[in-house]
């Protein structure tokens, strides 16, 4: 587990990034500390591969200091920083062979030929591909590439690993194998590492600590169950997951009111009454099961619509036949048998106030790119 009170061996302070009259990175400041596996996620255009090109000195920053290890970074060259970078294309040679392409940044720092060779072969058992090192990218499949492009990362033990959007490029199937075996993989070599990805699933199963970017700036840092169960804002509440926005009134009390419904909210305490607000529940946070009129929150909703998903029916109901106080649920096949749930009939759910999120604000449902 990273200990966050140990200094940080990355340190991100007050960056700016312009290009033209565009501002790219706003104020950004961030610490990542040694051996945690980061990503920045958001929808395109929010800055994540901006800053992360800043990180590795590709794209310099307008304005603000990037420090490594305890060295001022920010005017270095590419050459003179210590990173190994995976790029969305891997960006392998294609006239040279799959060794020659782990060797090649051996070759350049002027590696004795054994040496260049041993490291190799040691890289190449280390991304499962022992066997091929004397063929060439175009004969490899696209998970291949992906770990030829890890090794040669690797290969120089640099002490930052930066990943751009490296699983885009590949199928559902072989995206969900391979993400598993690079957490592995840096959690065995214990290398800090910065993932930029679109890929909220990604993020979630494979970052120590999760930066959501939004418009250039930061709107989150946190774990994925912290990002996940509380989102600081409205846009991290639409963008992770699936959520439900309601537009409500405080009601005093630590309450809220749905139209002439009130419900009790743990996040609603201390606000003005009457105050606009937008209060939001997860679909698998409503609860069917067990409701009576002695639950919190209980109400009657009618099912307008359902979704099958495989694991879980996705219902859409309609509180009080009223589709402005509409939302969804997710429901369980067991579920589903167990109350006979069907569209057009009323059923009783509640929404748990632990499980409320309020936001002292009408808003729009975010764009989840």
């Amino acid at each position: 587990m990273t200990d966050t009170n140990s200094t940080a061996y990355l340190r991100v302070e007050n960056l700016f990034k312009k290009f033209g009259n565009f501002t790219a990175l706003s104020d950004i400041s961030l610490d990542v500390y040694e051996g945690e596996f980061v990503c920045f996620l958001g929808p395109s255009g929010c800055g994540k591969t901006t800053l992360l090109r800043a990180i590795a000195g590709l794209d310099i920053q307008s304005a603000g200091r990037i420090e490594q290890a305890g060295k001022d970074i920010s005017a270095l060259p590419p050459s003179e920083r210590d990173f190994g970078i995976v790029f969305q294309s891997y960006a392998l040679f294609p006239n040279l062979s799959v060794n020659r392409n782990v060797a090649y940044g051996l070759e350049n720092k002027g590696m004795a030929k054994p040496d260049i060779t041993a490291r190799v072969r040691e890289l190449l058992e280390l991304v499962g591909l022992p066997d091929q090192g004397d063929k060439y990218s175009a004969q490899l499949s696209g998970g291949q590439q992906q770990r030829v492009a890890l090794a040669r990362a690797l290969a120089t033990s640099p002490g930052l690993l930066l990943l751009d959007e490296p699983l885009s490029a590949l199928d559902a199937k072989v995206r969900g194998h391979l993400r598993h075996e690079i957490k592995d993989l840096q959690n065995k070599i214990g290398i800090t590492t910065i993932m930029v990805t679109h890929d909220q699933e990604e993020a979630l199963t494979m970052a120590d600590r999760i930066v959501v970017m939004n418009h250039g700036v930061i709107e989150q840092v946190g774990s994925p169950n912290d990002i996940y169960d509380h989102p600081a804002s409205p846009f991290v509440a639409d963008f992770i997951g699936t959520m439900n926005f309601l537009d409500a009134k405080a009601a005093g009390g630590g309450q809220v009111a749905l139209a002439n419904i009130a419900m009790d909210a743990d996040g609603a305490a201390g606000l003005s009454r009457d105050s606009d607000i937008t209060v939001c529940i997860r679909p698998e946070d409503v609860t069917t099961r067990g409701v009576d009129g002695a639950t919190a929150n209980a109400i009657e909703a009618t099912v307008a619509e359902l979704e099958f998903l495989g694991s879980v029916h996705r219902a859409t109901l309609d509180i009080n036949g009223d589709e402005t106080l509409r939302f969804r649920a997710d429901f369980s096949a067991n579920l589903m048998r167990d109350h006979a749930i069907a569209e057009g009939k009323s059923v009783h759910v509640a929404f748990p106030p632990e499980r409320l999120h309020v936001f002292t604000e009408r808003v729009a449902q975010a764009d989840a790119e």
